[in-house]
């Protein structure tokens, strides 16, 4: 079974797909909505390339998994004395780009498993 062919739908659906919210929603007062405004993305066509990227070469597959982290290497814990003080939270999400990249990573790591059948749990 190949995992990307049947998991990669799911995952870029929220990028593929734009709900208009006033299509979407029902108005119990059959009162119209304005339109919505459209929507700038700046980094758009990053998105579009970034998304474009095809994985058909070994070495650029583990380069790939070996850049980008499997968890975000900004969460902490911060303790003293044994005694945790506070506690960072992932900051990842914050990236505009996080979900073209960590795609990215799952195309890269179900290459390497589908296509070369090598195993991946190092880079898990």
């Amino acid at each position: 079974m190949k995992v990307f062919h049947h998991t990669t739908p799911k995952i870029f659906l929220a990028s593929w797909v734009l709900i208009n919210n006033t299509e979407a929603s029902v108005n119990s007062n059959n009162l119209q909505k304005p339109p919505a405004k459209p929507h700038c993305d700046i980094l758009y066509p990053i998105r579009q390339w970034i998304n474009s990227i095809q994985v058909s070469d070994r070495q650029l597959a583990h380069r790939l998994c070996e850049v980008i982290p499997s968890q975000c290497p900004f969460e902490r814990d911060v303790n003293l004395f044994g005694k945790t003080l506070f506690h960072i939270p992932p900051l990842c999400k914050l990236n505009p780009l996080y979900d073209e990249v960590v795609a990215l990573r799952f195309r890269a790591l179900c290459y390497l498993a589908d296509d070369c059948g090598e195993d991946v749990s190092q880079y898990c």
